[in-house]
């Protein structure tokens, strides 16, 4: 994917639509024949996601008596959006059916959860 604004994800685009565009970004920057190690480090990747959430919400809360206050909530929502977004890819990284995969656990979670239909 180049800069250019055609090519570039914006706010109206369908969720599923820009996940399969940050694969496609991440996947045409890798070097050639490394399929199965790129899946697990897209999936390693999650582990430094939310370690970054943790340390903003011990920055937020000031936990560190050294550091103090070193984050705002703002830093621990925007962490949690990129914790959502690795595990995104790298399920689509995981297989191309990955919108129809999540979406069907969802349903299970939150009829399991919710115990009542959905529509």
């Amino acid at each position: 994917m180049t800069d250019s604004a055609a090519e570039t994800p914006t706010e109206a685009d369908d969720l599923w639509t820009t996940v399969d565009a940050l694969h496609t970004w991440l996947d045409s920057g890798r070097p050639a024949g490394r399929g199965h190690e790129t899946l697990l480090l897209r999936i390693l990747k999650l582990s430094e996601e939310v370690g970054e959430t943790a340390q903003a919400v011990i920055g937020a809360t000031g936990q560190n008596p050294r550091k103090g206050t070193t984050h705002t909530w703002e830093h621990v929502q925007a962490e949690l959006c990129d914790v959502a977004i690795t595990a995104l890819v790298a399920l689509r990284t995981l297989t191309p059916e990955a919108q129809d995969v999540f979406t069907h656990h969802l349903t299970r979670v939150a009829r399991r959860s919710l115990r009542r239909p959905l529509p």
